[in-house]
């Protein structure tokens, strides 16, 4: 079964990461800067300033992939191949959106989606619906069940 593992898990995992590596299935990391700083026992301005190279040494080394949250979401995938995501605005940076983006990409795993393919939707279309956010009401001031009650027309925007 995937796993996808956000918030405390990541908080625990950074005491034994070497865990990642017993298991059978699938992993989906979805750290912000300062988790991310954690697992890879970093400074948050280290990995900062090679989040594409942090994310990538991580998800080859423990074979999972990672979804580094932030301005240009890194997707890093267990054989190296890094995505740069180009949706999403600073708007985002703050309380439950890291939430809603985990829920989504668990949503799209547990539809059947591979993890690569869950990762990818799920990041993209976070980073759309707190855009349209963004251009409906402003650059800030949205939430993040806003962005959750957003994504549902971000979905029939692509059908």
């Amino acid at each position: 079964m995937p796993l996808v593992i956000d918030a405390d898990g990541l908080n625990l995992l950074a005491h034994q990461p070497e865990v990642l590596k017993a298991v059978r299935g699938p992993v989906i990391l979805t750290p912000h800067p300062g988790e991310m700083a954690r697992l890879c026992r970093l400074s948050v301005q280290q990995v900062q300033e090679d989040r594409i190279g942090c994310a990538r040494r991580f998800s080859t080394l423990y074979g999972v992939y990672v979804v580094l949250k932030g301005a240009g979401t890194v997707i890093s995938h267990p054989d190296g191949t890094v995505f740069i995501n180009s949706t999403g605005n600073a708007g985002m940076a703050s309380g439950g959106m890291g939430d809603v983006l985990t829920g989504l990409i668990a949503g799209f795993v547990v539809q059947g989606y591979s993890p690569a393919a869950s990762a990818h939707m799920g990041v993209y279309l976070h980073g759309a619906a707190a855009d349209a956010l963004a251009d409906q009401t402003g650059p800030i001031g949205y939430l993040a069940t806003d962005v959750m009650a957003q994504i549902p027309q971000e979905i029939r925007k692509i059908y």
